[in-house]
């Protein structure tokens, strides 16, 4: 792929990207973005700073910006990170490349308090970002519902691991439906 345009991204998206400055996908975003589009589950292994965040944030915004939901909005993507720096990284992103979108996003994640998150969650969001103790956290609350979610990542997975997060995650998905894409970068 030589360009975003040949990936057959949501036009709304390629505006974001081109406002941005991007006009080539990486190698990880050209091989990683038509196999998500496609609705396949994907392992993606790359160093840091070579797109890894786009080439699942921008399958998803296309995804989810084709399908239309009730009201309220119910959680159709998650995206699990091991930290809040990370976390607030990528809704960062998801806002940039999902600006001319329909869609909503969050981030939740520990360390601070709770009810501008759980306020954000009541108006409804297509997309979340969250640690796995902020998240599991506002679920045992009843704030969280992941009944519907249709597209999970994983990042920094391996770390996310290293960090002892494998008990959280194993109960993270178990909140899920079983049929749902599955990204592990």
């Amino acid at each position: 792929m030589s360009t975003f345009s040949e990936l057959n991204l949501d036009d709304r998206i390629l505006e974001a990207l081109a406002s941005e400055g991007y006009r080539e996908p990486t190698p990880v975003q050209a091989a990683t973005i038509p196999a998500l589009l496609d609705g396949r589950d994907v392992l993606g292994v790359a160093q840091t700073g070579t797109g890894k965040t786009a080439a699942f944030a921008l399958p998803l915004l296309h995804q989810l910006a084709a399908t239309k939901v009730d009201k309220p909005r119910p959680i159709r993507a998650l995206m699990l990170t091991p930290t809040r720096e990370l976390a607030a990284q990528i809704g960062d992103r998801l806002r940039v490349y999902g600006r001319h979108l329909p869609l909503f996003s969050t981030v939740i994640f520990g360390g601070v308090g709770q009810s501008a998150q759980v306020k954000a969650l009541r108006r409804g969001v297509d997309l979340l970002v969250a640690t796995p103790g902020r998240l599991l956290d506002l679920h045992d609350q009843g704030f969280v519902d992941l009944s519907r979610v249709e597209h999970f990542v994983l990042d920094e997975a391996d770390r996310m691991l290293d960090m002892g997060f494998s008990n959280d995650v194993d109960r993270i998905q178990d909140l899920m439906p079983a049929r749902r894409q599955n990204l592990l970068f």
